[in-house]
């Protein structure tokens, strides 16, 4: 999120998380975001119009069969992740708060079979509990501000069906002090959590976005217990 962007847009969204953070709305600055873009995804600073490369490379080597298996995609911005999850065979439930980046999905992807759903990771559907085989998180986490950031991994771990896999795709650092921001990136021991909320990481790939990023970005797996 946020690489490599003008840096008139990255002012404009360090301006819009801070204003939201201080009025207690540190999710609320997506949809003035989506909505100001009017469907310009270079107004957009993580749009890419395709799936993440992690994703993609992560469904590639691990090629899982959706058939009959249910996966979630948290923030699905544009769309493209949660589209590369439908072409694996899997039901796909997509959502994200900005009601114009769910729309615009829509838009994109006409006769997709994706349930694209407006909602808020603070204030999910509890049928959700326990309900995907599959969730796969890009680069949400890392976009709100610490002091909710237990507040969002505790909303995100239970969504994880029993035996099921959360895939999370952002920035890390190597310390616990509060980076700049944003983006946030995730700490060892802000990802310790999800291990107290029962998710056993089993697998972790560090990677770079360009030659010149000297930012972690970290592509993790976890596995629910049965």
């Amino acid at each position: 999120m946020f690489e490599q962007q003008p840096e008139d847009l990255r002012k404009k969204v360090k301006q819009l998380a801070t204003e939201f953070t201080q009025n207690a709305d540190p999710s609320g600055w997506f949809e003035v975001l989506y909505a100001d873009a009017e469907r310009d995804a270079q107004q957009v600073p993580w749009a890419r119009l395709a799936p993440h490369h992690a994703v993609q490379e992560w469904l590639e080597k691990h090629n899982p069969s959706g058939n009959g298996k249910s996966a979630l995609a948290i923030g699905c911005g544009l769309g493209d992740d949660a589209e590369a999850l439908s072409r694996q065979g899997f039901q796909v439930t997509a959502f994200d708060i900005s009601s114009s980046a769910i729309a615009w999905c829509k838009q994109r992807f006409p006769n997709s079979s994706v349930n694209y759903q407006v909602a808020d990771l603070f204030h999910l559907d509890p049928a959700w509990n326990r309900a995907f085989d599959l969730v796969v998180e890009v680069r949400n986490i890392q976009a709100l501000p610490l002091k909710v950031r237990s507040q969002v991994l505790r909303a995100i771990a239970p969504l994880v069906a029993p035996e099921g896999t959360l895939l999370i795709i952002t920035r890390i650092r190597d310390t616990e002090t509060e980076p700049d921001g944003p983006p946030w990136a995730l700490s060892d021991g802000e990802l310790a959590q999800l291990q107290q909320l029962r998710l056993t990481e089993i697998e972790r790939n560090i990677f770079f976005e360009g030659e010149n990023d000297e930012v972690k970005h970290a592509q993790i797996t976890y596995r629910a217990p049965g």
